[in-house]
């Protein structure tokens, strides 16, 4: 089941006839009011479609109540904002994508269905996953990233990304490969999210950062 909270219904509407129309079934909220009622009576969907510009509760807001409460079912951010600082901060909240309006309605599927395949692999990490490289050790068994034995607070993007670098060490990915290992699709005019999460993990790893290597042109890497 696939949940999508947006206030315009024509929107609302369309997008969850397309939905059913590719095999998923769907339901839609006009607010965040909904969807917490929803989930108050153990209804959890498989992913949620989540609009930002909401009346009352806005898209971040409710994003940010769903971490508090330990919701962990994979959030689009749904919104016609497309400024960098809206899409970072979509992010940073933990959204696993963001789609900004119009978009294709095909598009939107493949996006759902991406995020879909990466929240199954990621329930596969080997319980014994320690990597460390530098100051940085990364556990994926308890999900903790420290760096000289503080915990880092990372979101889940960002925490697949380092692993992905760091199981890779010393081996330069292009932002191809970690945008379809990450988000499961591949498209060159997305790459720069794969730069966005670059950015905020480098703020986030301080003076453990220092291990993420650019190669111009190409990608990252993590070596040290």
């Amino acid at each position: 089941m696939i949940y999508y909270v947006e206030d315009d219904s024509s929107i609302r509407e369309l997008v969850l006839y397309t939905l059913k129309t590719t095999g998923f079934e769907a339901k839609g909220f006009e607010s965040g009011e909904g969807l917490f009622a929803e989930l108050s009576r153990g209804n959890n969907p498989e992913l949620l479609l989540l609009d930002i510009m909401l009346p009352g509760e806005d898209g971040m807001e409710i994003i940010k109540r769903l971490k508090r409460g330990g919701y962990d079912f994979p959030v689009i951010m749904v919104t016609a904002k497309n400024s960098e600082y809206d899409k970072v901060t979509g992010l940073d909240c933990g959204a696993d994508d963001y789609i900004a309006k119009p978009f294709g309605m095909m598009e939107l599927v493949a996006r759902i269905k991406a995020v879909l395949r990466r929240s199954e692999r990621s329930g596969n990490i080997s319980s014994g996953d320690v990597l460390s490289c530098g100051s940085v050790e990364l556990d994926a068994r308890s999900h903790i990233v420290t760096v000289n034995g503080v915990p880092a607070e990372l979101t889940l993007k960002e925490f697949e990304l380092l692993r992905i670098l760091m199981k890779n060490k010393n081996a330069v990915l292009t932002r191809d490969t970690l945008l379809e290992s990450i988000w499961g699709y591949d498209c060159a005019g997305e790459t720069r999210t794969v730069d966005v999460h670059v950015k905020t993990l480098r703020q986030k790893l301080g003076e453990g950062a220092e291990i993420i290597k650019t190669v111009r042109g190409v990608g990252y890497k993590v070596s040290g």
